[in-house]
Order: C-alpha cells, then sequence, then structure tokens
C-alpha cells in the first residue's frame, strides 16, 4: 500500500512539474535539472510524510470505514499548506512551483483514493474467502455476552475480526458452577459459541499471547467494573496487544461518537442526528449539481431506452407512481414504463406468488414485465428520469428507497425514521444486493443511513452503485 501511494504521489507531482502550468504563470525559464528533480522530490517526500503522520495507514482504519479517505483528504491539505508555507520562509522552493503542483492535487488524490479503493476490493475478497486479512481477537466477558460478541465478529468476516478465543469471569468460565469457580487454565473442552475458553479475567494477557490475538474485545458488566478493565489494560499492554471495549450502540455511526473524559471517568457522547444545517445544504447542491451533469451524461440512455419502451409496447412512455418523501410528503415518482397497462390491478392475483417479505411485493418472473422492461430494470435504467425528480427537490440521488404509502401506513416508530431524509435513486439499500434483501435488513439499512448520512457516505455510495448496477444483483 505504502509502495501504491509513493508511486500516486510521484507521479502526479512530476507530471505536475513537467508540465509546470505554464499558461498560468507564463515562461517559467530554464529551472535547471537540479530544481527539476528537486521540487517533485520535495513535495512528494511532505506528500508521503503528512500521510504518515495522519495515520492513514493504520491498521485500524485502513479496509474499514471512511476514516481513512478523511484521512488522506487531511494529509493532502496539510501537506499543501507546509509546502507554501516552506515556499515563502525558503528561497529554494518558490511559491510558483508549489502552485504549479496545483495539477497534481486532484490527480494524486482521484490516483491515492482509487488506488486505496482497489486495495479495500482485495481486502474484502480475501476475508470473504477466509484466506487473511483479518484481526485475531480474544472475548472477555460473561458466557451469554461472549456468545453474542462470538456470533456478531464471525458472522461478519467482512469486518475484518475473528474470535479465536474467549475468557470468562471465573464463575461464568466454569458455567455457572459456584464449586468449579476457578477453572484450570486452557481446559479441554470448554467452549462458548464453538470458540474455546482459555481462562477467567487473570489469564487475559497470557491467552492473548497465545492464540497470537491482536486485540481483546471485552464486554462490560457487573462482574467486569471499571476496575477490572483497568487491570486488564495493564495484562494486554505487557503482551502489545490493543484493548477494546464493546459499546452496546445499534447502528450509529463512528462519525456520531466521540469520547469525553470527565472526573476520572471516559463518558461515551453520541451526537444526535442531523437533519439540517450546513451539512443538509451541502447535500442539496450536490444532489442538484451532479444531477445536471448527470443528466447531460445519461442523455443518449435516456433518448435511447424511452424508444425502446415507446417501440415495443402499447400505452405510455412513463410510469408515475405516488411516493412518499421527506416528511411524509407525497409527490410522483417518475419511471420509464417496463410493464404493460393496468399491471397494479393484477397484483391481488399474483399475491400467492410474492416472494418478498413485509409490505413490498416482488417477483423473481414477474408476468406483468415487458422483455424491454426486463432488460431496463436488470441495469436500473429504468430508474434514470428520477433525475427530474431530483432536480425538482423532491428526490435525493443518495437516500432511502421510496416508499409507497401504503407501505408507510404499515411502519413502525422506528421505519418512520427513514422519512426524515430525501428518497434516494441509489441507497445502501441498493449498493448491499436490492431486492436480494429482506424486508427488515432493507429497513435497517435505510434507517442506519438516515440518521447517519454524511456527504462522503454520499459519495461513496454513488462510487459503489455503478458496480452494483453492472453487476445487476438483486434486481428484478
Amino acid at each position: 500500500m505504502r509502495f501504491t501511494d509513493a508511486a500516486a504521489v510521484i507521479g502526479s507531482a512530476v507530471v505536475a512539474y513537467v508540465i509546470d502550468a505554464d499558461l498560468m504563470f507564463g515562461s517559467p525559464g530554464n529551472p535547471g535539472p537540479l530544481r527539476a528533480i528537486a521540487v517533485p522530490a520535495v513535495v512528494a517526500a511532505v506528500w508521503m510524510a503528512t500521510l504518515a503522520a495522519r495515520s492513514s495507514y493504520d491498521l485500524r482504519v485502513v479496509g474499514r470505514d471512511h476514516t481513512e479517505y478523511r484521512r488522506i483528504l487531511s494529509a493532502t491539505w496539510t501537506a499543501v499548506s507546509v509546502l507554501v508555507l516552506a515556499a515563502w520562509l525558503t528561497t529554494f522552493v518558490e511559491v510558483r512551483d508549489v502552485l504549479a503542483q496545483a495539477i497534481a492535487l486532484p490527480l494524486g488524490l482521484a490516483v491515492l483514493i482509487g488506488s486505496r479503493y482497489g486495495w479495500r476490493r482485495w481486502v474484502a475478497r480475501s476475508r470473504r474467502r477466509g484466506t487473511g486479512c483479518m484481526t485475531p481477537v480474544l472475548v472477555v466477558g460473561h458466557r451469554r455476552q461472549a456468545e453474542l460478541m462470538i456470533s456478531r465478529l464471525n458472522g461478519a468476516p467482512h469486518r475484518g475480526f475473528v474470535v479465536v478465543g474467549a475468557c470468562l469471569p471465573s464463575e461464568a468460565a466454569a458455567g455457572e458452577d459456584p464449586d468449579l469457580s476457578r477453572p484450570r487454565f486452557g481446559t479441554p473442552g470448554d467452549e462458548v459459541g464453538g470458540i474455546p475458553v482459555l481462562g477467567d479475567l487473570t489469564h487475559v494477557g497470557e491467552a492473548a499471547a497465545l492464540v497470537r490475538a491482536s486485540a481483546v474485545v471485552v464486554s462490560a458488566s457487573d462482574t467486569i467494573t471499571t476496575e477490572a478493565v483497568r487491570r486488564l489494560g495493564w495484562q494486554v499492554e505487557r503482551v502489545g496487544v490493543d484493548l477494546m471495549l464493546a459499546a452496546e450502540l445499534a447502528d450509529v455511526a463512528a462519525d456520531r461518537v466521540s469520547v469525553h473524559p470527565a472526573s476520572g471517568v471516559s463518558l461515551l457522547h453520541v451526537a444526535a442526528p442531523r437533519f439540517d444545517g450546513l451539512k443538509y445544504h451541502v447535500k442539496q447542491a450536490m444532489d442538484w449539481l451532479l444531477a445536471i451533469v448527470l443528466t447531460f451524461l445519461v442523455s443518449p440512455a435516456l433518448l435511447g431506452a424511452g424508444l425502446a419502451v415507446a417501440l415495443t409496447s402499447k400505452g405510455g412512455l412513463f410510469y408515475l407512481s405516488e411516493r412518499v418523501g421527506r416528511d411524509g410528503k407525497i409527490f410522483r415518482m417518475i419511471k420509464f414504463r417496463t410493464m404493460y397497462v393496468g399491471a397494479d390491478r393484477d397484483v391481488p392475483a399474483l399475491a400467492a406468488a410474492n416472494e418478498a417479505a413485509g409490505p413490498l411485493f416482488k417477483m423473481r418472473s414477474d408476468p406483468r414485465i415487458t422483455r424491454v422492461g426486463r432488460f431496463l430494470r436488470r441495469y436500473s435504467l429504468d430508474e434514470l428520469p428520477q433525475l427530474f425528480n431530483v432536480l425538482s427537490g423532491h428526490m435525493s440521488l443518495v437516500g432511502p428507497r421510496p416508499a409507497l404509502p401504503h407501505e408507510v401506513a404499515a411502519y413502525e416508530e422506528r421505519m418512520r425514521r427513514r422519512l426524515l431524509v430525501k428518497p434516494g435513486m441509489t441507497g445502501m439499500w441498493q449498493v448491499s444486493g436490492r431486492s436480494d434483501l429482506s424486508w427488515e435488513e432493507a429497513v435497517r439499512l435505510d434507517v442506519y443511513y438516515a440518521e447517519n448520512w454524511t456527504p462522503m457516505l454520499d459519495l461513496a455510495i454513488l462510487g459503489q452503485t455503478a458496480r452494483a448496477v453492472i453487476s445487476g444483483r438483486g434486481a428484478y
């Protein structure tokens, strides 16, 4: 990863210096071979140093969440600031040389983020195949808590954790039998969630070293007190292992969590979701600008899909459907028609063949879909007219799935959280499997997005949407 980052940074710095922005700054004269080598080298060295200083290579964030990309952006901005300051204070590197590197900034960023994305895909494939890139962890907690933690971590290999051992408080390790409250270290056959129990709280450091765990995950309880956690920290410190405390926060993004020390204790602060303010206005501006650009770029596809629908089946070109938008407001969503006219009236007759859960109706081989409509649905071409819904302000490029009024009528309180933001043309539901998802998982993803969205998350989802559309997975 460091090698590809270095190649991206050095290559972009060299390209920028060769181009040298003559049109903006005038003729540079003959810089000489020393300057021609030194300036790109200095720029690349400072850039690489700030990437390291901003912990962009920290294995706790690499390949895990969008913190990695934010650190790359922060490091790039820091590098530019340092170079401008150095140019102002010295005579070797001129401000003009640094400003010429404005070409290197977008080029280097694009290549850096592209290479990191490639690495992330490689890591994700390795984790799914079980061939590596996993962080071995030791779980500490009562038997029931340990079983739950083992199930969650080992059941989601794409998150990068694998449980290799467990340590339970003395009574729990012995199966809640007071007469066996002090089990022998590594008692054969004693397991929790299919993972061997390696001892009690006094053996955590030794057990972590034995199974070569990189981290210890602790679930707090009345037995595992703050003092017990402090002592666990001393144990794992001696063997060079990280200590992680499990917080029971369901579907809360890391951006909303911060730690505040207060009178000898650490308070975990969870910021409330924000649905307005500057961040919301940034999202609106992104939607409007990107929708204009995308409408121009896909105009040939819009024309071709429209002609295909008009020439192959009777009826209108578009299908208009009432959907529920932000704050429960009704709007008319526009799509290319993919079924014969009057298809909605046949839903009751096909109800027995419904393959979707909850209030949704989905069939993999829906007889109402035309041949052209099936192709349009597979590659999401029928949804392109929704760009006009985005431009009119009813929808966003990224957001929860647009819901039908009868679906919303059946919502419980948790599900109504998804109405706090505009519905989207794409979203976490689409890049995670679309119609292959269960109703419960689709709702969970929509609620998670509504409460945790950021402009950076929107950009990441838009990038993943292209891959999901090309694969056609879950589209029917």
